[in-house]
C-alpha cells in the first residue's frame, strides 16, 4: 500500500481492533468459551481482508506479518475486558454498535484502496470495499448460524457500497489515494451512524 501510505495503515489498524472486539463480543453474547470468543474475534477481524486479498490474487497480509494478528489479539483482549462490564442487550449496546460502525468504515476504505491500487474497475473497487467491510462479520454470523447483517434489511452493507463508489471518482479528480481512503471512511461512518441514530433501513419485499 505505497500510495495510500499512513492513511491505509491507520485505517487497517483501527478496523482490526474494532472488528476483533466486535467478533469477540459476539462470541461472548453466544456463551462461547474463551477459545470460541477468540476464534470469532480473529475471524471477524481478518476474514474480510483475507477474502479480498485472495480475490485480487494477493497473499493475505495476515499470513505475511504478525502485526495484524497482534493487533487483532489486542481487540479480542479489549472485548474480554468489556464483556463483563456491559449491562443489558450486549449486541445492541454502544460497546458493540460503535466499534462495529468504526470497523466497517475503516475496512471498507482500505478495501477501496486495495481495489484502486490493484487497477480494478469502479465496480471492482465497490466489490473489494464491500467485501472487506462486511466479509469478516458475515463469516462470524454464519459460524453462529445467524443470517448475516448484510442480507437483512439493516442498513449495513449500503454504507460500504457508497464508500467504495466515491473512491474511484475522487482519485480520478486528482485526490491522493491516502486522502481518498479517509474520505471513503468518513462517508461510510457517517451513513452507518446515521442509520443507527435515525433507524434507516432498506425496504423489504
Amino acid at each position: 500500500m505505497v500510495e495510500a501510505g499512513l492513511a491505509f495503515e491507520v485505517m487497517n489498524a483501527i478496523g482490526l481492533v474494532a472488528f476483533a472486539a466486535v467478533g469477540a463480543l459476539k462470541g461472548s453474547d453466544a456463551d462461547l468459551d474463551l477459545f470460541g470468543v477468540a476464534v470469532l474475534g480473529f475471524l471477524t477481524a481478518l476474514g474480510g481482508g483475507t477474502t479480498r486479498d485472495l480475490l485480487v490474487g494477493r497473499i493475505p497480509t495476515s499470513l505475511q506479518s504478525n502485526i495484524e494478528v497482534l493487533i487483532a489479539a489486542a481487540g479480542v483482549a479489549l472485548a474480554v475486558v468489556l464483556a463483563g462490564r456491559v449491562r443489558g442487550d450486549l449486541m445492541e449496546s454502544p460497546a458493540v454498535l460503535l466499534p462495529d460502525a468504526i470497523g466497517l468504515a475503516a475496512f471498507a476504505a482500505t478495501g477501496a484502496a486495495v481495489g484502486i491500487e490493484t487497477g480494478l474497475s469502479p465496480f471492482g473497487v465497490v466489490v473489494t470495499a464491500t467485501l472487506t467491510g462486511v466479509g469478516g462479520g458475515s463469516l462470524s454470523d454464519l459460524l453462529l448460524a445467524r443470517v448475516p447483517a448484510v442480507l437483512r434489511e439493516d442498513f449495513y452493507a449500503t454504507p460500504a457500497v457508497v464508500g467504495g463508489a466515491v473512491a474511484p471518482p475522487a482519485v480520478a479528480l486528482g485526490l491522493p489515494l491516502g486522502a481518498t481512503t479517509l474520505l471513503s471512511a468518513g462517508v461510510v461512518l457517517a451513513l452507518r451512524l446515521g442509520a443507527l441514530r435515525y433507524g434507516w433501513r432498506l425496504p423489504t419485499v
